[in-house]
């Protein structure tokens, strides 16, 4: 029985270190600079990142009018501290093009990332990010005037059929539906 414990013990402890010994080297990969080269490339054709270049402006609005709303005779100075701190923090843009490089270098294959820039610089690619949100909009609108189409008529048929079964004469107990009556 001992030997037994100590077999399962042994056991156990070779399952623990076998999954720590998975897991380390996948936490372990960082991606390459060639990846995060092509991610960068990538992120560049695409512009995911542009939609960013606002938040410090709208931040920096938001303080301002805060402490406008608190100080107002202090207007002028509170906007000229503000801008001074919200331009020492431009530098920091960055940090989020650097994350976003990681990021896209950790999902993507340094070839799928080549050939994300590449379409994404050609013509048909352009006209994709331009035009795609207003194709993609079109669609949802045509899909909901289908899908209520399809509402209205699977609504119509249902209830033509649920009357026709309303409609009909209850069977008396004992006879299933359909049954004719015995004739005495």
């Amino acid at each position: 029985m001992i030997r037994f414990a100590g077999v399962g013990r042994a056991a156990v402890i070779a399952v623990l270190l076998s999954g720590i010994a998975m897991t380390v080297p996948a936490r372990a990969q960082e991606p390459s600079e060639e990846q995060i080269k092509a991610a960068r490339e990538a992120i560049t054709a695409l512009g995911v990142t542009d939609q960013f270049d606002n938040i410090l402006p709208m931040i920096a609005e938001r303080l301002k009018a805060a402490h406008i709303q608190t100080y107002p005779d202090l207007q002028q100075q509170i906007s000229d501290i503000v801008d001074e701190k919200a331009l020492a923090l431009v530098q920091r843009r960055a940090d989020l093009e650097r994350e976003s490089a990681a990021i896209y270098a950790k999902t993507f294959s340094v070839q799928e990332l080549n050939d994300i820039a590449a379409f994404y610089r050609t013509e048909a690619g352009k006209k994709l990010l331009k035009d795609g949100p207003i194709a993609m909009r079109e669609l949802l609108r045509a899909a909901d005037i289908w899908g209520a189409g399809i509402d209205r008529d699977l609504n119509t048929s249902v209830a033509e059929e649920l009357q026709k079964v309303v409609s009909a004469p209850v069977p008396a107990e004992g006879t299933t539906p359909g049954a004719t009556a015995p004739n005495n």
